[in-house]
């Protein structure tokens, strides 16, 4: 088999193209998440501790020299806060949604089942037992 075919039978599966669709929808489920930390949790937050803004706070190791062009090394632990709010927020919208479809879930499995129909065989005796009647 060449390579070019077993490629083509692995691209063709189900679950490489679900992945890549899962992938995209998840890169742009980012952006949306980093916006609405930034743009809608973090003012607030900002506000109740102050105007303090998170992605600024750093602890500054060593000041940039403009002389020797040497870049501030500092520690950026604002940016890390940021992170950890924005890694809460994407767990509890994903809790929010499995536990949306969970309860689904439940509600079609405590749906009692309509009864079954009659078997071929049991609607067959029917019949006879029907013609029988008439006869």
């Amino acid at each position: 088999m060449s390579i070019f075919k077993e490629f083509r039978e692995f691209v063709a599966r189900g679950n490489v193209v679900d992945l890549a669709v899962g992938v995209i929808i998840g890169g742009a489920f980012g952006a949306i998440v980093k916006s609405l930390v930034d743009d809608v949790v973090m003012p607030p937050i900002g506000l109740a501790t102050g105007g303090v803004d998170f992605s600024q706070m750093k602890i500054v190791l060593k000041a940039a020299d403009p002389a020797t062009k040497a870049a501030e090394v500092a520690i950026k632990y604002g940016t890390f806060i940021n992170a950890v709010i924005t890694f809460l927020i994407v767990a509890a919208v994903i809790f929010m949604i499995v536990k949306g479809i969970n309860s689904l879930k439940r509600e079609e499995e405590a749906a009692p089942a309509p009864p079954p129909g009659p078997s071929p065989s049991e609607a067959l005796l029917a019949e006879i037992r029907d013609l029988l009647k008439k006869g």
